[in-house]
């Protein structure tokens, strides 16, 4: 859990944020070393394909335009999620977009854009219709055209064409019209790419149809079901005719089912239809109003010392205890068992540019971390003896296959499951002995254009990157990056699983390029399983930015929920997204998500009952806290890392300013009932 790997390369000077991308290069250069003028790198201004790989060269001048005989030192290509270069110049690239590939020649950086062309779709998903249209009847098609690397595509223009046109004709927008008895096969191309429905077409022997609740109503948020009848002069039901679902009002959507959600209050017309039949009910939503009100306990600011403040990472609470790393080579232990006047305990000390990752075993006993930067360049991870957190002592390290930096982690039972940077894999380290920990398994996704590249630091993986983690009852959900979101059996028995051989169980795949456009580093980052939803965060930031700057980053993100009901066939049904922030790590407890949102700050969100459509618009909010502080990394400017609730309160993590210790309190409504108190239990 924690930042994207835009961070893990800034030490090695490979693609990321701004002067730290060169300033290992920089400060190794001999001093009688020519400065460039200028650097050309070549070809510019191409266009290259996914998955191809292009060789380019830098050429360095000096100020009267004489060519200096000077090596590239480094190269690079930014986002690096798009594109990888190795030593040589020689860039392979993954995704559709806009990079940056560059040299440093002589002192000097020089660049030149490539655009990467945007695959024709392979194929075309069409969502099955499981009822008889009557004739007369319309419905519109639900198609989605997908890259080779199952990316979904919703630029494309999709063409229809019906082999029965007697029974059903397709226009180019999908919408199928029903004229006659019979079955028809529609066919669906865009390009290359094809995919087929069959579709049935019934005698319209409706009479009559109603709809139920005929009338009903809602907060803003609530998911409401409506059912459609039909029946023929007889009374009999037609229980095997699809209805068509629209609704009238301020804001509102209706899905296929008939589940009705509104965004704003009001009062709404719901219409189910059948053929030249139809029937309406009303739906009377007012607000929602849970907004209730944040009292803050306790800040922790985060400082170094000389007093002077430094970027704090994750946290981790654990009965009266806190823990929490930073960018840089410490780690903190807390008695927070007074929240309004935490103690510090005892400080770590590693050989790392970030401590990204800190957790405990659940009795609180073996805790570790994860370290990148190390200036031996062996990372890994840290076990450290946690029964006393007054005088933690280290246990072991584990090295051995994931010496080029470990991003996150997550402790279930005597397993550790650990990225790894290097090869962009999961590996599962089994420390029951926490003095030799041991690798039991290792798992990666299979993509076709991911390869392994000779960078500064080492051999690379480029084009894969597992983020980070979460496991529960067997299974492990990984935020996979652009590979989207993966979910193993790791002993929940749905695949034959376990911790020392995890089963693919199903994937769930994003178009970061769609959502965000170019230049913006994005990938899938975090989860958390909560009833029977995942929620998953994307990350977004600008394809190069400086971590350690003063300056404001710009942020992005949203949060998707995905409905896991059925395991092996996630589906997204809602978004949470606010429009000033960047979703980052998340938490989910007592039917609320306690979020840590980047330049949004801490938040507080409503996830009760059933979820669908746009969570932030719905009003489902419940609380906001500002995270900036005066006297922070980055004055009075928020950038909240997560939040998790334990003991009744809310403890946020923020980069710039430390930690927050929060508590709910009464609404801000007046007469309006609150959500329920936050558990009293450790977390």
């Amino acid at each position: 859990m924690g930042m994207a790997s835009f961070f893990k390369m800034s030490n090695s000077a490979v693609i990321l944020a701004g002067a730290m991308l060169f300033a290992p290069v920089l400060a190794a250069q001999d001093a009688t070393t020519p400065k460039a003028a200028t650097v050309e790198v070549s070809p510019a201004g191409t266009e290259a394909q996914v998955g191809q790989k292009v060789k380019f060269s830098a050429v360095a001048k000096d100020a009267s335009g004489k060519v200096i005989d000077e090596k590239p030192a480094i190269w690079f290509a930014a986002p690096f999620d798009q594109a990888g270069a190795d030593q040589e110049g020689n860039v392979i690239f993954h995704s559709p977009g806009e990079v940056l590939v560059g040299a440093v020649v002589a002192g000097k950086a020089g660049f030149t854009r490539v655009t990467i062309v945007v695959p024709p779709p392979a194929k075309i998903e069409i969502a099955p219709i499981a009822r008889s249209l009557p004739v007369g009847a319309t419905t519109v098609l639900a198609a989605t055209a997908r890259l080779a690397n199952n990316d979904p595509r919703s630029d494309v223009t999709i063409h229809w064409k019906s082999d029965s046109p007697a029974i059903a004709t397709v226009d180019n927008s999908g919408m199928v019209t029903a004229l006659a008895p019979g079955t028809a096969k529609l066919v669906a191309t865009s390009g290359p790419a094809s995919g087929e429905i069959t579709v049935r077409v019934a005698a319209d022997t409706v009479h009559k149809m109603s709809v139920e609740p005929a009338t009903t109503t809602a907060k803003t948020g609530d998911v409401i079901h409506f059912t459609a009848s039909a029946h023929d002069a007889k009374g009999a039901a037609a229980s095997d005719l699809l209805a068509n679902w629209s609704v009238s009002g301020p804001s509102a959507r209706i899905y296929p089912d008939g589940a009705f959600v509104a965004n704003m209050p009001g009062t709404y017309q719901v219409t189910a239809s059948a053929g030249h039949h139809s029937a309406v009910a009303s739906v009377t939503v007012t607000p929602r109003n849970i907004e209730r009100e944040v009292d803050i306990v306790s800040h922790i600011p985060t400082k170094d010392a000389d007093g002077k403040p430094i970027q704090t990472s994750e946290e981790w609470v654990i009965g009266n205890y806190l823990y929490y790393s930073t960018i840089s080579d410490k780690a903190y232990a807390y008695d927070i068992s007074d929240p309004a006047h935490p103690k510090q305990l005892d400080t770590m000390k590693a050989d790392a540019r970030l401590i990204n990752d800190i957790s405990t075993t659940a009795d609180g006993k073996i805790g570790v971390y994860t370290r990148e930067g190390a200036s031996n360049r062996k990372n890994g991870i840290v076990f450290f003896d946690a029964s006393d957190p007054a005088h933690l002592k280290v246990l072991s390290e584990y090295t051995e296959t994931v010496t080029g930096g470990v991003h996150s982690a997550f402790i279930d039972k005597h397993y550790a499951y650990i990225t790894d940077d290097a090869t962009g894999s999961l590996r599962v380290i089994d420390f029951q002995d926490a003095q030799h920990p041991k690798e039991v398994a290792r798992w990666q996704t299979e993509n076709s254009t991911a390869a392994m590249i000779a960078g500064p630091m080492g051999p690379m993986s480029s084009g894969r990157y597992l983020h980070d983690l979460y496991v529960k009852d067997g299974l492990a959900y990984l935020a996979y990056w652009r590979d989207g979101l993966i979910i193993l059996d790791v002993g929940a028995g749905i695949k034959g699983g376990s911790p020392e051989h995890p089963q693919l169980v199903s994937q769930f795949k994003y178009n970061h390029y769609e959502l965000y456009g170019n230049g913006w580093l994005s990938g899938t980052h975090s989860t958390f399983r909560y009833k029977n939803y995942v929620f998953v965060g994307d990350e977004v930031f600008p394809g190069i930015f400086e971590i350690d700057s003063k300056e404001r980053i710009p942020v992005r993100g949203i949060c998707h929920v995905m409905d896991v009901s059925d395991i092996e066939h996630p589906r997204q049904v809602a978004t949470y997204e606010i429009p000033e922030g960047g979703m980052h790590n998340f938490w989910a407890d007592n039917d609320m998500l306690f979020a840590g949102d980047y330049a949004g700050g801490g938040r507080v969100l409503d996830i009760s009952g059933e979820l669908r459509g746009n969570l932030y618009a719905q009003a489902r909010e419940i609380a906001r806290v500002w995270t900036g502080d005066p006297d922070g990394f980055r004055p009075n400017l928020p950038f909240a890392w997560g939040g998790q609730p334990a003991n009744g309160l809310i403890f946020y993590n923020d980069i710039n300013s430390g930690i927050w210790i929060a508590k709910l309190g009464k609404s801000r409504f007046k007469g309006a009932t609150s959500a329920p108190p936050l558990q009293e239990k450790a977390q």
